[in-house]
């Protein structure tokens, strides 16, 4: 709440979207803070059950009664620790979707995938799995999030025309499912150690549309320095 309180008085007119995605138990509260501020809010997940007896899980309808617009689905560590398969971000990605969140869809290829270079099969199957069975007006509210998971919290970061690359990559799948225009009007962020000395270069690419910030982001100074980057 404190870093929520910061960043609205540090972030003001922002050249990009700013979203901050807390813990369930801090959406309602930190919603408050931001409300009026240029500042977005969202979940770091939601279930794939729209209700019902499912004690500790958190719904789709949940997060947007606290006054959420946003949820991250898919996020690398989801997918690994929790065994979140395609099918089950599929239900995720449609409830919320039918409650009007919008959605920020993470991919990406593990070290391994990378060195045997199936990144590009990879993110294709994680798209077609979980949100290419969409239709074109449903697309238009979701954001992709491409996270190497080789350079998360490893320090190593993609190159940013190892990055260009794969985003340029995921936006042919986009076209070839939805159409060119769709495709160029998709937000692309890039997810892999990310932070002010490297957003810079990573941003001026013509296929990255931003940042889903980890670590890098819960400083004011820092994340501030990475929205600077934009524009």
């Amino acid at each position: 709440m404190a870093l929520a309180k910061e960043l609205t008085e540090v972030v003001k007119n922002p050249n990009c979207g700013v979203i901050i995605c807390t813990p369930f138990i801090h959406l309602a509260s930190v919603a408050e803070i931001v409300k009026g501020s240029a500042i977005e809010l969202g979940a770091e997940n939601c279930a794939d059950k729209a209700s019902g007896a499912y004690t500790g899980e958190v719904s789709a309808e949940m997060v947007k009664s606290t006054g959420a617009q946003y949820v991250i689905l898919g996020h690398s560590e989801r997918r690994e620790y929790y065994n979140e398969t395609p099918e089950i971000l599929k239900e995720k990605v449609q409830l919320a979707l039918a409650n009007g969140l919008k959605v920020i869809f993470c991919i990406g290829e593990s070290l391994a995938e990378r060195e045997a270079n199936k990144q590009n099969e990879v993110v294709k199957a994680e798209l077609q799995g979980s949100v290419f069975n969409l239709t074109a007006e449903e697309w238009k509210n979701i954001v992709i999030a491409y996270e190497p998971i080789w350079a998360i919290g490893t320090g190593k970061t993609a190159t940013a025309d190892q990055a260009e690359e794969i985003h340029a990559y995921i936006r042919s799948c986009v076209a070839e499912v939805y159409g060119a225009e769709a495709a160029a009007e998709t937000t692309i962020l890039y997810g892999g150690s990310c932070k002010a000395s490297n957003a810079p270069e990573l941003f001026a690419k013509p296929d990255i549309d931003g940042g889903l910030i980890g670590g890098a982001s819960l400083k004011a100074a820092d994340f501030k320095g990475i929205i600077d980057a934009w524009g």
